[in-house]
């Protein structure tokens, strides 16, 4: 038959990007108390006060990031009513990073054009602290607002969010009054913060929860008033949506991707609704893909505890003990000219790998000589993790490129 034509003719959605990832609503519902929250932490700023350091803390999917780009928008609107205020804002999303070090050098090159951006290796971490507060004085502003999202993948190695609270404390920053605002998706990262991290953070802590499935409703139902032709969807399509993903993860963002790809079925298959049947196969289809953006999405240093593993494993040296991995992982991370994080943090990521269902332990113990212990394994199919790495476009893939 060959190709058909592309045509707009659409039965099921009227505007298919509202549910979409990349869709940026310009109201957060569901989330008044945090939001009210937010604006109290951030009141000194427009009382031309120093600012509070705020640490944001709950499951992906639940608001947070959503939550600072329109109270940070609400705030740099209004800074218009005053004239001893200029506030500037920075955003740097530490995914990609692995230790205080590459974080500064990212902030630094956020002031710099492309020309002038410095490297991710080569400089003294004082050197690139020293070029940090040099351009903040440079700025000639009142105020500088510093957003690190998913700050939990610098692991332990938290000195960044030491240094950057403290500088005007310390002197580092003469003019600019800096304030720091922390996201993070895992729970156990505010826990393992220093002693004098989280005096010099956590002025205000905020808590996400997760959705309840009336929550879920009352959103699903929202966006669905722009997202679908009228009268597409049955009674029962945005409650069992809710339902699934409340018990499953409470994530806004899984809800509405739930209900996506339900729609999404029904238009492929040419039905006229939405119906149960559309969201139970959409589950089981978003299920199976599930895995697989999981470990994608993983942090550079998760990712190479995992390969390390899945290396002893091909050779058949798993169960194997937590000693055994980061000695892997030293060797992995030198191959990729990553920085090694301690022992400590690899076991953090061992601890977050296993809580997310990628690794497996059993004790052992060993009587009174050999005391007790874990072994580790892989608790996913080899051929999972290996397709999902080499699709994650970071350092690990190229290592599985070259040993397959």
């Amino acid at each position: 038959m060959g190709l058909k034509n592309f045509t707009r003719d659409d039965s099921i959605f009227a505007n298919e990007a509202v549910l979409r990832d990349s869709y940026r609503p310009e109201r957060l519902v569901e989330r008044d108390k945090e939001l009210s929250e937010y604006q109290e932490a951030l009141r000194p700023v427009i009382n031309a006060a120093p600012p509070k350091n705020i640490f944001l803390y709950g499951q992906t999917g639940v608001g947070k990031t959503l939550a600072t780009r329109l109270v940070l928008k609400q705030l740099l609107n209004d800074q218009c009513r005053y004239d001893d205020l200029s506030i500037e804002v920075i955003n740097l999303n530490c995914k990609s990073a692995s230790s205080s070090y590459q974080v500064s050098v990212d902030l630094v090159n956020q002031f710099r054009n492309t020309c002038s951006k410095i490297p991710s290796t080569g400089y003294a971490g004082s050197q690139v602290y020293q070029m940090l507060w040099n351009h903040v004085d440079d700025l000639d502003a009142t105020h500088l607002l510093v957003v690190l999202d998913e700050i939990d993948s610098i692991g332990n190695d938290d000195d960044i969010l030491y240094e950057l609270p403290r500088a005007n404390d310390n002197e580092k920053i003469s003019d600019t009054l800096v304030g720091v605002i922390g996201i993070s998706n895992d729970f156990t990262f505010r826990d393992n913060l220093s002693a004098r991290v989280k005096d010099s953070l956590c002025d205000e802590e905020i808590h996400f929860p997760p959705y309840n499935a009336n929550q879920l409703r009352n959103i699903l139902e929202r966006r669905a008033e722009h997202a679908f032709r009228d009268g597409v969807l049955s009674s029962d399509s945005i409650p069992l949506c809710s339902a699934f993903s409340a018990q499953e993860s409470g994530s806004a963002r899984q809800a509405l991707k739930l209900l996506y790809k339900a729609g999404d079925l029904a238009r492929t298959r040419n039905d006229p609704e939405i119906a149960e049947d559309h969201v139970r196969n959409a589950r089981d289809t978003i299920e199976k893909g599930k895995i697989q953006e999981e470990l994608k999405s993983l942090p550079t240093q998760s990712q190479l505890t995992l390969f390390s593993l899945l290396q002893l494993e091909a050779e058949g040296r798993a169960p194997c003990k937590r000693s055994e991995i980061y000695q892997r992982y030293q060797t992995v991370a030198d191959q990729t000219n990553t920085d090694i994080v301690s022992d400590r943090t690899i076991h953090n990521r061992i601890g977050q790998l296993r809580l997310k269902g990628f690794i497996q332990h059993d004790e052992r113990n060993d009587g009174i000589h050999g005391g007790s212990y874990y072994l580790y394994r892989l608790d996913i199919r080899e051929e999972i993790i290996r397709s999902a790495l080499k699709k994650s476009e970071s350092r690990v893939s190229d290592l599985l490129y070259i040993s397959s």
